[in-house]
Order: C-alpha cells, then sequence, then structure tokens
C-alpha cells in the first residue's frame, strides 16, 4: 500500500511519472490541506523553497510561494531571470547546483522544453516543474483533477472536453496524461493547426477513448467538463500563423445555454477573449475556484516531498 514517505525527496517533472494510485494519494492529501489555508500550520517550519522563474507567471509562482507561506517554511527566489546571474551569462545547470545550497526544494519555470528534467539531473534536492515551455505543467493537472473532483465527485464516468491550443498548450498535455488513467472520454476540440501533439496522442490513445474535432456545438449537451485554453501568441514561430487563428472560439452565457445545467468551464488562466465576462456569475465557472486548489494541491505536493507527512 501506497504511504506518504513514498513521495519524500522525489522529482515532479512529469505528470507521466505518476500512477492513478499515486495522483489518488495527492489528490487526498489535497483535501487534507484544505482547513490549513485557514489556518496555517508549521509543517514546513524551517524549510526553504527557492523559485527560479525564467518565464512571466502570477497563479503559479503566487500559490507556491502562499502554499510554502502557509505550511510555515521560507521562499526565496527571482520571478525574471534578469535579476540574477542568469543575465551574466550563467547557466541553468550551474544556476540550480548555486540555489540548491540555500532551499531544500526548487520550484522552476522556464521557456524552454527539458529545462525541469534538466534541472532535476543536477541538483540533489527536489525539483518540480512548474511549466517547461510547452512540454508540460504537471502542477496543474493535479489541480484541475482536485477541481474536477470537487465539482463533480468523481472523475471516473465523465464526458471531457479540452478546447483552444492544444499543440502549444503546456497545461493541455500534462491534462490529457493525467486522464489516461481515467475512465473518460476525451474530446479535443482545436483549429487544425492546433491539433494535440501527436506524441501526447500516441500515449493517451489505447487508454481512453479520444476524438478529435474542430466544432464545439455537437458536443455541449452531453459534456462534463469544458477545458478551455487561450491561443498562445508567446508560444508561435510565425506571428502569421497566430493571426490566422486568434478568436477561433469564444464560450459566452448564451453558448452555455444550449450545455448541460451542471456543466463546469474551466481554464488555466490567464483568459483573454476565449471566455466572456458574462460566463463569470455563472454556475458553470469554475475557472477562479480552480485557483484556490492550486493552493491545496501544491501544499500537498511540498508537505509530502519534503517529508512533512507521515
Amino acid at each position: 500500500m501506497l504511504k506518504a514517505n513514498d513521495f519524500e525527496g522525489r522529482d515532479v517533472i512529469s505528470i507521466k511519472d505518476f500512477t492513478r494510485e499515486e495522483i489518488d494519494f495527492i489528490l487526498k492529501t489535497a483535501s487534507r490541506m484544505a482547513p490549513l489555508v485557514e489556518k496555517g500550520s508549521d509543517l514546513l517550519r524551517g524549510k526553504i523553497l527557492a523559485t527560479l522563474f525564467f518565464e512571466p507567471s502570477t497563479r503559479t509562482r503566487l500559490s507556491f510561494e502562499a502554499s510554502m507561506h502557509r505550511l510555515g517554511g521560507s521562499v526565496i527566489g527571482f520571478s525574471q531571470p534578469g535579476v540574477s546571474s542568469v543575465a551574466k551569462g550563467e547557466s541553468l545547470a550551474d544556476t540550480v547546483r548555486v540555489v540548491e545550497n540555500y532551499a531544500d526544494v526548487i520550484v522552476i519555470r522556464h521557456p524552454l522544453e527539458g529545462a525541469a528534467r534538466l534541472a532535476a539531473e543536477f541538483a540533489q534536492v527536489p525539483v518540480i516543474n512548474a511549466g517547461s515551455g510547452s512540454e508540460e505543467h504537471p502542477t496543474q493537472a493535479l489541480l484541475d483533477l482536485h477541481t474536477i473532483l470537487e465539482a463533480k465527485g468523481r472523475i471516473d464516468g465523465l464526458k471531457i472536453a479540452l478546447l483552444g491550443d492544444l499543440r502549444y498548450g503546456r497545461t493541455v498535455h500534462s491534462l490529457a496524461y493525467a486522464l489516461s488513467n481515467y475512465d473518460v472520454e476525451l474530446f479535443l476540440v482545436s483549429p487544425p493547426q492546433l491539433r494535440m501533439k501527436r506524441e501526447v496522442l500516441k500515449d493517451i490513445k489505447g487508454k481512453i477513448q479520444v476524438v478529435e474535432m474542430d466544432d464545439l456545438t455537437p458536443l455541449l449537451q452531453d459534456l462534463d467538463v469544458l477545458y478551455v485554453t487561450r491561443i498562445q501568441k508567446e508560444r508561435f514561430p510565425d506571428p502569421l500563423e497566430y493571426e490566422k487563428v486568434k478568436g477561433s472560439y469564444r464560450i459566452d452565457k448564451k453558448l452555455l445555454e444550449s450545455g448541460r445545467e451542471d456543466l463546469i468551464v474551466m481554464h488555466p488562466l490567464p483568459r483573454i477573449t476565449e471566455i466572456a465576462p458574462d460566463v463569470d456569475e455563472t454556475p458553470q465557472a469554475w475557472y477562479f475556484k480552480e485557483v484556490r486548489h492550486g493552493l491545496y494541491v501544491r501544499m500537498a505536493l511540498l508537505a509530502l516531498i519534503l517529508g512533512a507527512i507521515k
């Protein structure tokens, strides 16, 4: 049987590194963290988290920092590489080998794919991937699963659609991998240019039912979960290609009227124009609630990885 100390010292680089049993254990632990958000805890007193963010972030960086503080720990790090020795030409490997002397765990976000795994190879302390290029964002997938669990009470048996930028969106890559551990029907809705990466499809097909399409409308009456992503201008190598697909989808209150009353709409944020403001006050809107679940999940991961839960 899986125990909490099975997670001690582990890296979190890809959601594929975790079994369903391990994912479920993390989600259960996250639920135990919810009360601690309000009252705080000393579980990680004396521990230090280093946040190395080579790319902009609001929710991920702040939620990791807030999670560490809620558990009684401390935080060091930088939110842009220009204020570190990276600006002087220091390599990622050297940065990690320096920072590990100051911290018990490192959280890293980087624009290049493979950067988090490289950091983990050099670091002697656990490394958590907070987003590596267009590759993966494993902790976002975990908080998405936890959000679905609260909203629906289960994951198995659901019909879930991922909508928008499925090619460059690292959140949907990790979420697709994670959902392939469950008995779900997965619909991938995107413009042809932004289809899900072939390597992701190859991994998940055969494990779950997967359907690719470009029109959301026929699905709405049957969907349990609609996971929306923005078209990521910063990921496009060719600006002209971005212009062709921007604004491909827009979810508004009128559109949702054709869907199920218990449909939930999720989004990793930030949103631009893909979800209209009039959706915010509907019962289907769960994207701001997702943010809270980021605290629960990241508190759970930090406590497990640092051996604070026995």
